[in-house]
């Protein structure tokens, strides 16, 4: 037989053989158990015509891709890389693959693309911190399976881990009071982030609970660029500590306030959220709410497969973070 140029159709590899295309696809996927002879026959003439079977094929035939998603709001943090190194290589293990999409801090794609990730794998990993509580509980149902990271869950059949940001936030806000701060400032997250939102809870809790303590709050976002453009912003409070959203803020932050002549942390003490690998290298090196992320993701790849295989996930799980002291913190040289 001449050898061709360019890949064959599967219908091309069956008139060749002398069989359906049925055949064919079951040969190539190791379900055929019929004659040894014609099952070697189209595999001889499968690759005399370079024919190989779609992936995406073999996967809605036998009802599996073997592969998860793992949605993520900005996949350039690398809190969230970190979340993706866990998940990965728990995945892996037991042969998976992690197919990662990025909304882009878009909280308007992020249905949208949930529903067209869905399609095209087994289970999701959703991290969607700034998808509205309404907007989750409308789809959950259609992306099952699902587990939920950095939020509760949509309802029992969905199981979730998140982070306790009141807590950690409220610990960071209290190692600040310790050192002799009383006005704080808060760099907020993104606008609809519930992650943000936790956090300001706990920092209202913070400011109820300690009597003479006051917080402020200022516009941020989520990255060192609006770390950056809040520095002007946290020096015009007065405050003498300032709390970021997460790490990439402070990290702008810090070098904001350096490039407007503020010394960190002798007129200001900066504090962070994640620790992140950058965090220790900063100058200074960056206090900070650490969160073990890679067993974040770890821990969500044991419930989807326990979901993705019909069994019953471990319960739902919040991870405590604690505070990391670095030298971005220090007593007020006077009180604001």
């Amino acid at each position: 037989m001449a050898r061709r140029s360019g890949a064959a159709t599967i219908a091309e590899v069956a008139k060749a053989a002398g069989v359906s295309p049925a055949t064919v696809s079951r040969v190539m996927n190791d379900r055929f158990v019929g004659d040894p002879a014609v099952a070697e026959r189209v595999r001889a003439v499968a690759a005399d015509l370079s024919y190989s079977p779609s992936h995406f094929a073999r996967s809605l035939a036998l009802g599996q891709t073997k592969a998860i998603a793992f949605i993520v709001p900005d996949l350039a943090n690398p809190a969230f890389q970190a979340v993706l190194s866990g998940l990965s290589k728990a995945a892996g293990r037991d042969g998976y693959r992690v197919l990662v999409a990025d909304s882009s801090e878009n909280p308007d794609e992020e249905p949208l693309l949930a529903r067209e990730v869905r399609r095209r794998c087994d289970a999701i990993v959703l991290c969607a911190p700034r998808m509205s509580d309404e907007e989750l509980s409308e789809i959950a149902g259609s992306l099952e399976p699902l587990v939920l990271i950095n939020r509760t869950g949509s309802g029992d059949a969905v199981p979730s881990l998140a982070i306790d940001y009141r807590a950690g936030i409220r610990s960071l806000a209290e190692h600040l009071h310790s050192l002799g701060h009383r006005h704080l400032v808060y760099v907020e997250g993104p606008e609809r982030s519930v992650s943000n939102r936790y956090r300001r809870d706990g920092l209202e809790e913070f400011e109820r609970d300690t009597p003479g303590a006051r917080v402020t709050r200022v516009a941020g976002g989520a990255t060192t660029d609006d770390g950056i453009a809040a520095a002007p912003r946290v020096r015009e409070t007065g405050a003498t500590a300032a709390l970021a959203f997460n790490d990439l803020v402070a990290i702008g932050l810090l070098n904001g306030l350096v490039d407007l002549g503020v010394e960190v942390p002798a007129e200001i003490s900066v504090t962070g959220f994640d620790d992140i690998p950058f965090a220790r290298f900063t100058t200074p090196p960056l206090t900070t709410a650490s969160v073990p992320h890679p067993e974040l993701g770890t821990q969500a790849w044991q419930r989807l497969l326990a979901v993705i295989r019909g069994e019953d996930p471990e319960p739902d799980l919040v991870l405590q973070p604690h505070v990391e002291i670095r030298s971005s913190t220090a007593r007020p040289e006077h009180s604001a």
